[in-house]
């Protein structure tokens, strides 16, 4: 009866689901041009507002730029940091702030600083919609990392909203 029982409730259990990927397409999400000029705006405007010169690159989810922004007076190392930051943000699907930490001379990520684009310093952030990863800003001119990434926020903040679903 025990043998009975035990096995009634083994077939009761659902089978273990295994995933199936059987299109050979798939979809993916990015943002509209609009909407990451909008980021970019915003970024620019709140470092320009705090008194700051900065670029501003958005890219989409697989690195390549849609948008760069340049306030008049900030300097023209601002055009490939801010790439690179916002490149290195969507590869590594992390803000580069905390990405320079993990990657400090004594840590065991600290050879990504040897690929040739990859920048981790702060002012790169990854935009996610409903966690899903569909593009990355940098940002690049202020006088620290920190006060980049608070601008490259600010973009993102602005366009909220605009990429909820």
């Amino acid at each position: 009866m025990k043998r009975l029982a035990a096995a009634l409730a083994l077939t009761c259990l659902p089978a273990p689901l295994v995933a199936q990927d059987t299109d050979a397409l798939v979809g993916f999400q990015v943002l509209k041009p609009e909407i990451a000029l909008k980021a970019a705006e915003a970024a620019l405007e709140r470092c320009h507002t705090d008194g700051f010169q900065v670029g501003v690159a958005v890219v989409d989810r697989f690195g390549v730029l849609q948008v760069f922004l340049r306030d008049r007076y900030a300097g023209p190392h601002t055009v490939e940091t801010a790439g690179r930051k916002a490149w290195t943000a969507v590869s590594f699907r992390t803000d580069t702030l905390a990405l320079a930490e993990e990657t400090a001379p004594d840590k065991i990520s600290s050879a990504i600083r040897n690929l040739s684009q990859a920048l981790p310093l702060g002012g790169g952030v990854p935009i996610d919609a409903a966690g899903t990863l569909v593009g990355g800003i940098g940002v690049s001119g202020a006088p620290g990392p920190d006060i980049d990434d608070a601008c490259a926020r600010a973009g993102i903040a602005a366009i909220e909203e605009d990429i909820s679903f």
